[in-house]
């Protein structure tokens, strides 16, 4: 366009066409957290790939020392070592190209945390598309390895390429009339160029677990590798007088050292010992009948996760005969009626009168119960009085446990494309929660859709709020074939107690 002589409206078309060009380069920090989001779900959802991989072959190394199975597995098992090796090489160049366009855009460590440009245009652009020597166009090299790796894991055998050749997940097409390294990275923000080599590494971990499970199933089914022993769970008493030690073990009968167990103890989380068991050690002090409820849970092949549970019954005695015992479990929950069976001892219900230093307490009846509502998490200690004598008693407060989100029946691993299509919805469920009737509701979700069937369109992903699938995310899903991956993250409930976030994810593969 000619620019005017006038020298005022030179200078406002000139200011035009510099905020012109400064708009086209800004992105929004909504964008660049978007990106971040993305990747953080591509990189769990990897992991989770790879731990699953590493369970099967463990089950492969199984099946080589039995007899009935050693001829097949002698002959499979060395081609899913070779996809898993192959696998790890070609992820470790990623992450190492990802070191490398950080450095490209001005990486630095500050107190112990990566700094760098997120939203810069020209990193990705010198490093993948701009031949030396104004960049270093390592686009076309990384395009070759990925076509290369995916030929190496479909000549692994003939059998693999029959069966997934038109599965596997690495996809290097791109639209008509424009390299593949400007489709991917020529002005590309550097944290959406290192999303895109997360969406890679994604790829190639489901490839991988692909093959390997193929070549599983040419011998067998999976079996978990179990080499450690141990009691479930066990008391050191079951009468106790205030003061004395309560000492409760838990593991599980047999377990994978690639799946310990998680114990827990009315919700709390103990630590596992060098030989895989927990030890949950604890004074009594008020006299009473409580239970205490370990689970002890643990992963199985499928990545679903399989429980044991066990109530810990003990008395704690008491001189006078007064007590007050929680009737479900030994613990005040926020946000809900707890029930408190209190006795006079020789005196009857009548003559009690109970007070509490945390929340409110009702009686609620005549026989001795009571129903306490504490205020905040931590400690309540409940007066009970009997002819002008008060003893108290000790609860501890807190939180009801944490939901466990799920998809239909199903809380992860891999799923057919089918019957996962056929939900509506995540749901949070509360298993064996001693409270009955207590419920949660999803509101808010993130979920994130990759691998096969989004080749051409890059992950799909979407932040939802409410529990059902939102039209746009009915269309994501529909997308999905066998050899898809569904990560849902950053979830977040509302319960009796309020809202909270979930630390749990749920990643799917979905199959056949």
């Amino acid at each position: 366009m000619s620019l005017p002589k006038e020298p005022r409206q030179k200078m406002i078309n000139l200011m035009y066409l510099v905020l012109t060009a400064l708009l086209a380069l800004n992105v929004s920090s909504e964008i660049l957290n978007a990106f971040k989001t993305v990747d953080r779900s591509l990189n769990t959802a990897s992991d989770i790939v790879e731990q699953k991989n590493t369970e099967v072959l463990l089950s492969l190394t199984k099946l080589l020392e039995k007899g009935e199975t050693r001829e097949k597995a002698a002959i499979w098992k060395p081609k899913a070592d070779q996809a898993k090796q192959m696998a790890d090489a070609m992820v470790a160049e990623l992450e190492g190209l990802k070191k490398e366009l950080k450095e490209e855009a001005g990486l630095q460590l500050v107190d112990g945390k990566e700094q760098f440009k997120e939203d810069d245009l020209e990193a990705a652009t010198r490093l993948f598309t701009a031949p030396p020597p104004e960049g270093k166009g390592k686009g076309e090299p990384l395009k070759n390895s990925l076509q290369a790796i995916k030929d190496k894991f479909l000549n692994l055998d003939p059998a693999i390429r029959k069966e997934l050749e038109h599965s596997l997940p690495i996809d290097l097409t791109t639209p008509e009339g424009k390299s593949w390294s400007d489709t991917y990275f020529h002005m590309t923000p550097t944290i959406a160029a290192i999303t895109i080599l997360s969406k890679f590494e994604n790829d190639i971990r489901n490839s991988a677990a692909q093959v390997i499970e193929f070549c599983h199933k040419q011998v067998g089914q999976v079996e978990v590798v179990y080499d450690q022993f141990q009691a479930i769970a066990s008391q050191s008493s079951q009468y106790l007088m205030p003061g004395q030690e309560l000492v409760i073990t838990g593991g599980v009968g047999a377990f994978n050292k690639n799946a310990q167990p998680t114990v827990t103890v009315d919700g709390a989380s103990v630590p596992l010992n060098a030989e895989g068991v927990a030890e949950y050690k604890t004074k009594v002090n008020n006299p009473g009948t409580y239970s205490k409820k370990v689970i002890i849970s643990f992963k199985k092949p499928d990545g679903t996760t399989g429980s044991v549970e066990k109530e810990i019954k003990f008395t704690v005695g008491s001189p006078t005969g007064v007590f007050a015992s929680a009737e479900k479990v030994n613990v005040l929950y926020l946000g809900l009626d707890n029930p408190i069976r209190m006795s006079g001892g020789t005196k009857g219900a009548e003559a009690i009168t109970a007070t509490i230093d945390n929340g409110t307490i009702t009686r609620a009846d005549n026989s001795g119960l009571y129903i306490a509502n504490p205020a905040t998490a931590g400690m309540a200690t409940v007066n009970v009085s009997v002819d002008g004598k008060s003893t108290p008693f000790k609860f501890p407060v807190k939180r009801i446990p944490n939901p466990t989100p799920m998809i239909g029946n199903y809380g992860g691993g891999t799923v057919s494309v089918n019957n996962f299509k056929a939900n509506v919805g995540i749901r949070a469920d509360m298993g064996d929660f001693i409270f009955e009737g207590v419920k949660f509701n999803v509101s808010s979700y993130t979920i994130v859709c990759t691998g096969k069937g989004f080749e051409n369109t890059g992950p799909k992903f979407a932040i939802v709020n409410g529990a059902y699938f939102t039209s746009e995310v009915k269309g994501y899903i529909e997308m999905c074939r066998p050899g898809s991956s569904v990560l849902i993250t950053d979830i977040s409930v509302e319960g009796p107690d309020g809202r909270r976030k979930l630390p749990a994810s749920m990643a799917f593969n979905l199959s056949n």
